[in-house]
């Protein structure tokens, strides 16, 4: 029986190299953005490049981008100007040097749509930086966020954030520099699972100096409180997957007015269909 395993789980990743997996939401994704102009926070990521499991880069017409700092744990240095390269088949975007939460040089209603991928975790005041990401979004424009399920995470031992507790940091205007959930990250961090530390001092060292790397995860998702998340900010979520090992991706549509009720139904009713533990009620 192992070895019938085995085997077949090295012809899933045969054919996941001939044939990569997509995201369910990718056609959705692809038709929406297709020969649209965006903005992304974070990256250039993998996610959404050839191959990955929303290849949108070949897609679209241009991508400008926001990273915090000129100089950053995933990306190294950068520079501010036409210097962001995310597809080979397309002219370098915009490169904004900003803090997500406030796109002080971008105008309002300036892109299509808008992409983030393994990035809101890392703020400490999510509402604050969503509502900015809607703020520069057409009337009609495009949300595609992915956010990391803490199942397959190295958070899968910390409990789930509750939604009022983002809700009260956005009343409180909480900072980046925020290290309310450190206590807990030091104790209940999975060292093993996590590739960009050596030891348990190194991790603590930056994690304390969090405002300059920007690494914790402050909040701990599943695709519920995801999901609540974009209800609140008043989007249309178009679509919502959990994907193996570690995704929530959810599209959502900048409307006036929203209605999700028919999606948290689902939520309520089971049928909501995740391969992640946390995720069964």
């Amino acid at each position: 029986m192992r070895t019938a395993y085995i085997f077949k789980e090295k012809i899933k990743i045969i054919l996941n190299l001939i044939y990569p997996l997509k995201a369910k939401s990718f056609r959705i994704c692809k038709n929406l953005l297709l020969n649209k102009a965006g903005l992304e926070i974070g990256g250039p990521s993998e996610i959404f490049s050839k191959g990955g499991l929303l290849p949108l880069y070949s897609y679209i017409k241009c991508l400008d981008n926001c990273n915090f700092s000129s100089e950053t744990t995933w990306q190294g240095q950068l520079k501010e100007g036409y210097t962001f390269k995310y597809d080979e088949n397309h002219s370098s975007g915009f490169q904004f040097i900003l803090d997500t939460t406030d796109l002080n040089k971008i105008p309002s209603a300036k892109y299509d749509f808008l992409l983030s991928c393994h990035v809101i975790e890392h703020i400490a005041n999510p509402i604050k930086a969503l509502f900015e990401w809607i703020r520069v979004l057409k009337d009609g424009g495009i949300l595609v966020l992915i956010v990391p399920h803490k199942d397959g995470t190295f958070d899968h031992n910390r409990s789930i954030t509750h939604f009022n507790h983002i809700l009260d940091d956005y009343k409180q205007g909480i900072k980046e520099n925020d290290l309310t959930h450190l206590e807990e990250i030091l104790e209940l961090h999975d060292l093993g699972a996590d590739k960009g530390v050596q030891s348990y001092s190194q991790f603590k060292d930056r994690s304390l100096n969090n405002f300059e790397n920007r690494c914790l995860h402050h909040h701990v998702f599943n695709s519920v409180l995801a999901v609540k998340l974009l209800d609140f900010a008043k989007l249309q979520i178009l679509s919502a997957e959990a994907v193996y090992p570690c995704h929530i991706i959810l599209v959502a549509q900048k409307f006036q007015n929203h209605n999700n009720q028919e999606l948290i139904k689902k939520f309520v009713n089971k049928e909501f269909k995740s391969p992640f533990r946390s995720d069964i009620f």
